[in-house]
């Protein structure tokens, strides 16, 4: 009887410590898995007004993921709140034929225009991954992070790498799940964590997009994509309707056997993770090609190169009497919460030296947008960039830094009666027939971001670089005035913190390139990773070239690309 309890306690003791290892189980490291279906972040969006105020919402991808009755917030727009995640904010069409607005998920405003089918019914689509066409992979990878307190934190990783990726947060264990969301596109996760494996669920607002199971790596992540056809030529680009009159290179003289030679050094891997290339001549649009996937209909991240849009954006607002000028003080604009901030020398900062780089904050510092957006340093954007200290005289010394046109944005929105977002769609975008892109807010998750982060494709792209070579004109229309946009080409300061001290206008760069002896002058919007729209007046030109170099130090390969390759196809 004793040997007996003896065992009896030993099973107890064994079942015992085997459940707390069970319990204590290490998740860390990589776990992939295979998604379903590729184009769960595909949606058909339908809307049918059923009342004055109140409307039917339905989003499909491959099932009917939403499907309910909601009331307007607004009698004068359509402001649909869905589950406190997601949001529909749009306006009707003088013809009544079409509701235009914004769908917002996380912390994106994507554009959408649902069109009348009839019967008080409009659809359109929402890709919430940007990508127009589905994954290009079904691969996917967690990885789980044990952190110093204890906790879980868990980042997913697509195949697809034209998805700008996650931002994830909050994370929380509820059980056995662990539960987080994607500050940029809204969608939720819940990782069930098993004995061998981790369901992972994919959820807008509180509905599963998605699912699949993911089991436990050491031999690292080797994702796969499905071959995209595509192929690169120098032919006449494809006429569309979306305002592009095109032409053939021989019309202009550019020089084939050059462009070629472009398309086979990106083909070979020579010029790396180069996404797009375009080219206009005399307005015409000569040379459109793509790479890895992407394609004329999906949006890029154009990082800083949106802040050169920016600055068209401040131009109206002066052309239509909303600022007055650029000698306006910064706290002029600022909100009465942040007067506490002003001193002697921050009360002279002025509109233009925000444009300029030169408002004397501390951008390379507590003022840089590493600082100002660590949540684990800031709760509040505007507070800490306003709190930072002067390190010069405003518009004296310029330093390249993000807090100048985020400051910008804040200003203009305080002087709008209507949403910003709005205001950029009626003012800039729809003139120039731009329709698919987004905009990605602040740290309020309802202002854009005025200083990076927009998403344009990249023949909108270069629409708008065409707008300022034309002096503000599109198409014969003058949407941004001639004076602003010769006022921002001015070389105004010299970023003293760039390698080559670039001459700078209003948010717009400088830069010369000898090409066969000749120095041919570029004004540029640019972005990290490589966006780039090259302005060449000389030439009646304008080059786009977006990219996904962001941690490999070759950032700046577009000027490369324009120096060895595209210039000397333009120059005789």
């Amino acid at each position: 009887m004793r040997n007996l309890s003896i065992i009896l306690l030993l099973s107890i003791t064994f079942i015992l410590t085997s459940c707390a290892q069970n319990s204590k189980q290490n998740y860390q490291g990589e776990w992939v898995g295979f998604l379903p279906n590729k184009g769960s972040f595909n949606f058909q969006v339908s809307l049918k007004q059923l009342a004055s105020n109140r409307y039917h919402l339905t989003l499909i991808n491959d099932k009917t993921v939403i499907d309910k009755n909601l009331e307007s917030s607004n009698k004068k727009r359509v402001q649909l709140n869905v589950d406190q995640q997601l949001f529909l904010d749009l306006e009707y069409s003088q013809d009544k034929q079409q509701l235009t607005g914004f769908i917002k998920s996380g912390k994106l405003l994507y554009h959408i225009d649902l069109k009348h089918i009839g019967d008080q019914k409009f659809t359109g689509v929402w890709n919430a991954f940007m990508v127009d066409n589905g994954l290009q992979s079904n691969d996917i990878l967690l990885y789980i992070e044990n952190m110093d307190d204890g906790s879980l934190a868990a980042y997913p990783f697509l195949g697809d790498q034209r998805f700008r990726g996650t931002w994830t947060r909050d994370f929380k264990m509820k059980g056995n799940t662990l539960l987080f969301t994607d500050g940029n596109t809204g969608f939720n996760f819940r990782a069930k964590l098993l004995e061998s494996t981790i369901d992972l669920e994919i959820l807008l607002s509180n509905v599963v997009i998605t699912k699949t199971s993911l089991t436990h790596t050491n031999d690292g992540w080797e994702y796969k994509t499905d071959a995209i056809d595509q192929s690169q030529n120098t032919n006449t680009p494809q006429q569309l309707n979306d305002g592009w009159s095109t032409a053939n290179i021989n019309s202009f003289g550019i020089k084939k056997n050059e462009l070629n030679r472009l398309i086979d050094s990106i083909n070979a891997n020579k010029l790396v993770n180069t996404h797009s290339v375009l080219i206009t001549k005399k307005n015409k649009l000569v040379f459109e090609n793509y790479f890895g996937g992407f394609n004329r209909n999906i949006p890029h991240d154009l990082r800083s190169a949106s802040k050169s849009i920016s600055s068209a954006i401040i131009g109206i607002a002066i052309d239509d009497k909303i600022i007055k000028n650029v000698d306006e003080p910064l706290y002029d604009f600022v909100p009465k919460d942040y007067q506490y901030t002003k001193d002697e020398l921050k009360a002279t900062i002025k509109i233009k030296d925000l444009l300029t780089m030169s408002s004397g904050l501390d951008v390379n510092n507590l003022a840089s947008e590493d600082y100002y957006q660590d949540p684990s340093r800031t709760k509040n954007w505007l507070q800490t960039v306003l709190e930072a200290p002067m390190v010069k005289k405003p518009g004296t010394y310029a330093d390249y830094g993000s807090a100048n046109p985020f400051l910008l944005g804040i200003c203009l929105n305080e002087r709008l009666e209507k949403p910003l977002e709005f205001y950029m769609q009626e003012k800039l975008f729809g003139p120039l027939g731009i329709i698919n892109y987004i905009n990605q807010t602040d740290d309020t998750q309802i202002t854009p971001y005025f200083g990076g982060g927009m998403l344009l494709t990249s023949r909108d792209l270069l629409k708008f670089g065409q707008l300022y070579l034309n002096g503000g004109q599109w198409n014969g229309k003058q949407i941004i005035s001639e004076h602003w946009v010769a006022e921002s080409f001015k070389k105004r300061m010299r970023l003293q913190d760039s390698r080559d001290k670039n001459e700078y206008g209003y948010l717009w760069w400088h830069d010369t390139y000898i090409v066969n002896e000749k120095a041919i002058k570029s004004i540029e919007a640019r972005g990290a990773g490589g966006q780039f729209i090259f302005i060449i007046p000389e030439l009646e030109a304008v080059v786009v070239i977006t990219s996904g170099n962001f941690r490999n130090r070759k950032g700046n390969q577009p000027r490369k690309i324009l120096k060895e390759y595209i210039l000397p196809a333009m120059i005789n």
